[in-house]
């Protein structure tokens, strides 16, 4: 059983989900994979972290930069999805990073880190949106291009 809150966001509506005393995805409302990040027995109610998540997403959304470290995160997933993930989570906001420079530090192929990347079920705090393709182009984004556009034009990362 998961605890899951919705948030009113300049994305449309997200909802954040954790588990015990972590997040475990937040989802844009229509994402895609959307139904396997919520997955099982969920309730709706505020908890501490939920509260935290919700507070960190209105100082993001607010143009601050808050670090994702000062929120536990536990996004399920396959061991090379993990560290996928935390390699996202070290892209500094208000940069991006292609798929093939990702894949060299992770020792992989741009294809095997696209899968993982678009599999991200923690959205915006995990920064997925980082990524575009060789070209700087902005590629793929379970979350929608548009939003994507958004996030990284909030983040100062395009003009």
């Amino acid at each position: 059983m998961y605890d899951y809150m919705h948030y009113d966001s300049p994305l449309g509506t997200l909802t954040i989900a954790a588990e015990d005393d972590a997040l475990t995805a937040l989802v844009i409302a229509g994402q895609k994979y959307e139904e396997r990040h919520l997955a099982g027995e969920g309730r709706e109610r505020e908890t501490p972290v939920l509260a935290k998540a919700r507070d960190w997403l209105g100082r993001y959304f607010a143009g601050e930069r808050p670090d994702p470290a000062q929120l536990p995160l536990s996004p399920k997933g396959t061991a090379f999805q993990q560290r996928v993930w935390r390699e996202l989570l070290r892209i500094p906001c208000g940069e991006t990073v292609t798929y093939g420079d990702l894949a060299a530090r992770l020792g992989s192929s741009p294809r095997a880190v696209g899968g993982a990347v678009g599999r991200n079920p923690i959205s915006v705090i995990v920064p997925c949106h980082r990524i575009v393709g060789a070209d700087g182009g902005l590629t793929g984004y379970a979350g929608g291009l548009e939003n994507k556009k958004k996030l990284l034009k909030l983040e100062g990362a395009l003009k």
